[in-house]
């Protein structure tokens, strides 16, 4: 579809904001004029293999949804997982009739008694989830006061509660009556009566040669479900996919983990749930990084606002010294991981597969 590029008001420097109402996404090019066309004009276009109508009565034995970012740690060649992770039975404790990635979902949902309607699982909308869950976000349900669009927070803005925003819809900036994190999924949540589910730690340990793994292993941290309908606790920790061969399907390993060794390296499954939604926040793309402490010597790792905050002065948690990132690059973020990564990959059979979500920095 042609860009539908529109003149949205005026910038902090004077200049004039272009919108595209057909992509939602900017259109300004250098010194405030109209681009030729937005930044979301070549957009992969989503296929109909990678959408799905999902009706939650037809599982009884439970439905689940997650955001799904590439794995944190990947020496295999399978294809990259982006979008809404689901999990579907028909009986409970069945097998899963469906265990898939898609990057859109509708949901039969009557909005009242008088309507029926589908409600949309974007893609963006489900990685942005994870990223303001991760880091003990609530979303809440916010709409153009304008053009009525539900508003997605994203990048910065998932992690930061604000009252003004810009609309996606129609580019304008609006004001809601509250400070929050904006996300279309708190809607979907309230209309499905979802309610958090209870979590319980995975009651499982590994202890893995990656040399058993010729086919590679994926790694992530687990995140909370978006949805949750089984009678069962949510399993938290690590969760992990081992393939025996490169051309192997399904996973000869395919589990969630309390306690997870790979190589005599062990796992630490808040830093691996980190890090996995640090990657998927674009503006401190390269600024997560391995710091050890001077004083002691211990790794440290940045939590709280600091784990998605970069900067120049860190505390250590052990000895509580106080130093810098060495290097050129002042303003960055610790997290052990990247060093657990790298040990990793220069023992794992296979290349360390370096996966991009490909989203771009939210700047409005």
């Amino acid at each position: 579809m042609e860009c539908n590029i529109v003149d949205v008001g005026r910038r902090r420097d004077g200049g004039t904001r272009y919108w595209c109402i057909e992509h939602h996404a900017n259109a300004t090019a250098k010194y405030g004029v109209p681009a030729d066309e937005c930044v979301a004009a070549n957009d992969a276009p989503i296929m109909p293999n990678e959408r799905l109508d999902l009706d939650l009565s037809r599982y009884p034995g439970g439905v689940a949804l997650w955001g799904s970012v590439p794995a944190v740690y990947d020496t295999t060649s399978k294809p990259m997982d982006r979008g809404i992770h689901v999990h579907a039975r028909s009986v409970r404790n069945g097998a899963k009739d469906i265990d898939w990635t898609y990057r859109k979902l509708r949901i039969p949902l009557a909005k009242d008694l008088l309507s029926d309607g589908w409600a949309e699982v974007d893609e963006i909308d489900a990685i942005n989830y994870m990223v303001s869950s991760v880091f003990g976000f609530e979303m809440i349900e916010v709409t153009c006061t304008r053009c009525g669009f539900a508003h997605l927070d994203r990048d910065w803005f998932a992690v930061h509660g604000h009252k003004k925003h810009q609309c996606h819809g129609c580019g304008r900036h609006f004001t809601d009556s509250v400070v929050g994190v904006g996300n279309p999924l708190a809607t979907v949540r309230k209309l499905l009566g979802a309610r958090k589910p209870s979590q319980v730690l995975a009651p499982r340990k590994v202890d893995v040669r990656q040399a058993d793994f010729p086919g590679g292993l994926q790694v992530w941290g687990s995140n909370p479900a978006i949805v949750w309908t089984g009678s069962k606790p949510e399993e938290v920790g690590i969760h992990i996919h081992g393939f025996k061969t490169a051309s192997q399907e399904m996973p000869e390993l395919d589990d969630t983990f309390s306690e997870v060794v790979i190589d005599g390296e062990r796992l630490d499954a808040n830093q691996v749930r980190t890090y996995m939604a640090q990657s998927a926040m674009p503006h401190i793309d390269g600024r997560v990084i391995e710091l050890t402490c001077p004083n002691c010597g211990q790794a440290h790792f940045d939590c709280g606002e600091w784990a998605y905050t970069p900067h120049i002065e860190h505390v250590c948690g052990g000895c509580s010294a106080s130093f810098q990132a060495p290097g050129q690059l002042k303003k960055t973020i610790g997290n052990p991981f990247v060093g657990v990564r790298r040990r990793l990959s220069q023992r794992a059979p296979n290349p360390l597969r370096e996966d991009k979500l490909g989203l771009r920095p939210e700047t409005i």
